[in-house]
């Protein structure tokens, strides 16, 4: 799924106006009745008290809208105008208009905290003051409405997005923007939704199709995608009849240190059990006979070092390299990465240790293949790009160091975020089950031995993020948050596939219709 900028969406507007000849006073009632029949479908005509808060802007319009629908519908609803401007938009003033020819009892005007509203927990908020177009902080009285709002602990639904969130820049202040329990987008969610400093404002977003241009959805190019079940359903690859474990290539794994060998088991597994025809593993002496009893369906090579790896040498016919976990920084284990590096054409991931030794060495990153990925966590990053002052920030500068190396780089999160040059995709599985020893490892596996059949880097990349999530989250009914754990994520892998090829359980109401 796209996911547009404000830019975007104002150009979709417009040319949705002009194709299906249509004024932007119809659109805006367009997405007000989809607002107004998600509420009214779950409310069924329930008598709690709704306060609907319009700016003076397009999101005002679309609150007016809402708020006449609900006039109309028999709703018990109060409506107010956040005055916080002399300026009106023409949608608006078209809306407040016609909500004055349906009821007597105008929306109030709010001009200052003497004007707030009393509103009990048990009450509606809808949330309909700032839109996207936001390029300021709001005025104190107004950020103090938003303080109201959370103090009356009322279910509150934000229109597009909470009020006082910027869609291309973090708040300056966390009091100017609305706490909004769930979050109606209009078309295509927000990118701030995804992101640590900005995801806290809504607790659940939901997207409403108003109609935009199907031309415009469709042709559009987006820096940044979600990505879901239907995206990756066409990643996937199927195998023929008459494969065999040659067929589906050879996964290396390099890693490993005394007391870490844990790590290898782990990233060889999941290689296994995503799909790769063959894995072997390189590790210190120390963990010959760990892996050989752990993992039997793996081969096993070893450093001539008990324990940690200080030269890389093989007799191994592998397709692709993971590289790092468990392996330490030691002086002999950075030289041996480096002569590896310089010697190395195979595809590869990086993970773990393998990124500290290229955060404490910055020249290694030009020997790394292309299109190599790396899968930092957030401290790993800091380590590689620099510390950032926001999560805009962050994004910049690891599109910057893609760019740079020519890598792809895999933000590991609860939103992981996969960056591409400029281009960005936004992960929508996992938990925060995620958050245990060994489950980067597994991820880094899960990737290596996608790429060991014959998937494009930036397909195993994005295909391995999303079947590792989506493992976790199968795994989370037996286990819970607290209880998973790294092989969990292994063991549910099968299930993640399967998934994949499930159809969405219809609601009840419409098997029995059918």
């Amino acid at each position: 799924m796209k996911i547009f900028s404000k830019e975007q969406i104002y150009q979709g507007d417009k040319l949705t106006a002009q194709r299906q000849n249509i004024s932007s006073t119809e659109l805006m009632e367009r997405a007000g009745i989809q607002i107004f029949n998600w509420l009214h479908m779950r409310m069924q005509g329930a008598q709690v008290p709704i306060h609907v808060f319009c700016g003076i802007g397009n999101n005002g319009g679309d609150g007016l809208v809402v708020a006449r629908h609900l006039v109309t519908h028999g709703y018990n609803v109060k409506t107010y105008v956040v005055n916080y401007s002399d300026k009106r938009s023409k949608d608006f003033l078209i809306n407040y208009d016609r909500i004055k020819n349906t009821t007597k009892e105008w929306p109030e005007l709010l001009t200052c905290e003497e004007d707030f509203p009393v509103i009990q927990k048990e009450d509606i908020i809808v949330d309909a003051v700032f839109g996207i177009g936001l390029n300021r902080q709001a005025d104190d009285w107004v950020k103090a409405l938003f303080t109201h709002f959370k103090n009356s602990k009322a279910f509150t639904l934000s229109i597009d997005v909470p009020s006082g969130l910027y869609t291309d820049k973090i708040p300056e202040d966390e009091n100017g923007v609305v706490q909004a329990n769930y979050t109606l987008s209009f078309q295509s969610p927000k990118l701030v939704f995804f992101l640590p400093d900005t995801a806290k404002y809504t607790v659940q977003w939901e997207i409403l199709d108003i109609g935009i241009d199907p031309e415009f959805l469709f042709t559009t190019v987006t820096e940044a995608e979600l990505i879901g079940k239907y995206e990756v359903l066409s990643m996937y690859r199927p195998r023929e009849k008459f494969a065999n474990k040659g067929t589906h290539g050879h996964s290396l794994i390099i890693g490993g240190s005394y007391g870490k060998i844990g790590s290898v088991i782990l990233a060889s597994r999941a290689a296994l059990v995503s799909g790769s025809g063959l894995v072997s593993s390189f590790v210190p002496k120390c963990g010959y006979t760990i892996m050989q009893t752990a993992l039997p369906e793996a081969m096993v090579a070893t450093d001539i070092d008990d324990n940690t790896i200080t030269s890389i040498k093989h007799n191994i016919e592998a397709d692709v390299i993971g590289f790092g976990i468990g392996v330490g920084t030691s002086k002999e284990t950075v030289a041996a990465f480096e002569a590896f590096l310089g010697e190395n054409k195979l595809p590869m991931v990086v993970d773990a240790d393998g990124l500290n030794i290229i955060a404490k060495k910055k020249a290694l990153a030009k020997l790394l293949p292309e299109q190599v990925i790396l899968t930092p966590h957030p401290k790993e990053l800091e380590r590689l790009i620099g510390k950032w002052k926001d999560d805009f920030d962050k994004l910049k500068k690891a599109k910057s160091f893609s760019k740079r190396y020519k890598c792809i780089l895999v933000i590991k999160g609860a939103h992981t975020v996969t960056v591409f040059g400029d281009k960005l995709y936004v992960n929508s599985t996992g938990n925060p089950g995620l958050a245990t020893a060994g489950t980067g490892d597994v991820l880094t596996g899960i990737i290596t031995g996608l790429l060991a059949q014959g998937y494009e880097p930036i397909v195993a990349a994005l295909f391995g993020v999303y079947l590792h999530g989506r493992s976790a989250d199968i795994a989370l009914e037996d286990f819970g948050y607290q209880s998973l754990i790294a092989s969990n994520v292994i063991e549910y892998l099968g299930e993640a596939y399967i998934d994949l090829f499930k159809q969405p359980e219809q609601p009840q109401e419409q098997q029995e219709e059918q």
